[in-house]
């Protein structure tokens, strides 16, 4: 299996960010902490159907890769949603209207929205975003359960599967042309002229509270992980996209760990490699044109500015791969004795470190060997499940039918 995925390496690329990396306490706080977690928890773990998603070792793959441990979160089973965006989103939305009922004097937790206690006020409030999917679909889920209206701005690579996810909350949708930078800035636009509440999952110049809201939500992703662990990862491969899910784990694992973190390794698309162009510059970096990937959530220009932050001087490398290999680690997950469902943003990480492991240069840079226990965050099931289908050749149900 793992030979398969060493033709993708001449069309990998690689930045090592090895002497930009800062060795030393976690110092953003005032971003995302350790507190900020337990107070997302506290909420979060009381909403209905909650559960811990599972945590899969991938033991064959591990011996094939000559390390100790691979583990993969399966965000599959994540609420109804199938993604670890439900932590988010629907987090902000619940924090928004707590603090808009606080500002009339009323002292609320998400359990009086969820009750529809009130509602009266609530359903004056409109919260918006732009989105790739996952996280609009968070928003508009948390603005149907908590009791507000939601619009939402997709782009002009949204699937129309994923679009009627969406929709099926109640929010309306709007499709714009261009690409999802150009959908986060109408949405802000729209926001500001009609009086909505931006729950977006990045941040950028005067847009930072509410983006802190959704990361923390995440953290509850990570804190599950390492529990089931029941020991420290050596190494965490992550996805990129904007950074914000990259920043939430990072920052838990920094604070929990301190001096002995784990090393952190970054895999975006080849078409959307904002963080590993903003590194290789030293500063934030958009990048341009139409940012297509069939890593659809990961189709994102620019990147949030608050998880930069957190991750710009704590990342040891950053990768770019192609679009081709994912198809195959869909399937990989799909063929396991214990199926797992994986959408096409899930495996990135995983596709990085199956591409990455055929370079004695990349393990060394890395420093992975024999003693490496790897974390990845698989962090969606299959929210697209017309494209599940066409890269996988199964349903998502068919898939599982043989556990």
């Amino acid at each position: 299996m793992i030979n398969n995925f060493k033709q993708y390496l001449d069309n990998t690329e690689f930045f090592d960010n090895t002497s930009n990396t800062v060795i030393g306490k976690y110092e953003h706080q005032d971003i995302l902490s350790l507190e900020g977690f337990e107070k997302a928890s506290k909420e979060i773990t009381s909403w209905d159907e909650y559960a811990v998603t599972p945590l899969v070792s991938l033991d064959e793959l591990a011996e094939q890769t000559g390390v100790s441990k691979l583990y993969y979160k399966n965000e599959h089973y994540r609420f109804s949603l199938k993604s670890f965006k439900a932590l988010g989103g629907a987090y902000a939305v619940a924090n928004l209207l707590i603090g808009k009922l606080k500002d009339q004097g009323i002292d609320a937790n998400s359990n009086d929205l969820l009750a529809g206690t009130y509602k009266d006020i609530t359903n004056k409030i409109t919260v918006s975003c732009a989105t790739d999917g996952n996280h609009g679909k968070s928003v508009a889920w948390g603005a149907s359960n908590f009791g507000c209206n939601c619009e939402i701005f997709i782009h002009s690579h949204v699937s129309v599967s994923r679009e009627k996810e969406i929709a099926k909350y109640g929010a309306k949708v709007n499709r714009i042309d261009g690409n999802y930078d150009d959908s986060v800035h109408i949405a802000d636009k729209t926001a500001l002229e009609k009086g909505y509440f931006t729950v977006s999952d990045t941040s950028y110049e005067g847009y930072t509270e509410v983006p802190k809201d959704v990361m923390q939500g995440y953290t509850i992703m990570v804190d599950e992980a390492l529990k089931q662990m029941g020991e420290k990862p050596t190494h965490v491969f992550l996805q990129g996209g904007v950074g914000g899910m990259a920043a939430a784990v990072a920052s838990f694992i920094l604070e929990t760990y301190q001096e002995e973190s784990p090393i952190f390794v970054m895999i975006e698309p080849t078409n959307a490699d904002c963080l590993l162009q903003s590194a290789k510059n030293g500063t934030p970096t958009v990048v341009h044109g139409d940012l297509d990937t069939v890593m659809a959530g990961l189709s994102c220009g620019e990147i949030s500015l608050l998880a930069w932050k957190i991750l710009e001087n704590k990342t040891k490398a950053f990768f770019s791969i192609p679009d081709e290999p994912i198809a195959k680690v869909m399937k990989y997950l799909a063929s396991l004795e214990e199926p797992v469902v994986a959408g096409e943003s899930a495996v990135a990480g995983l596709a990085g470190y199956m591409i990455t492991q055929h370079s004695p240069e990349y393990r060394k840079a890395l420093k992975i060997d024999e003693n490496s226990k790897i974390l990845f965050l698989g962090t969606e099931g299959d929210t697209d499940a017309v494209v599940y289908e066409k890269m996988v050749g199964k349903s998502s149900s068919e898939v599982l039918a043989k556990a």
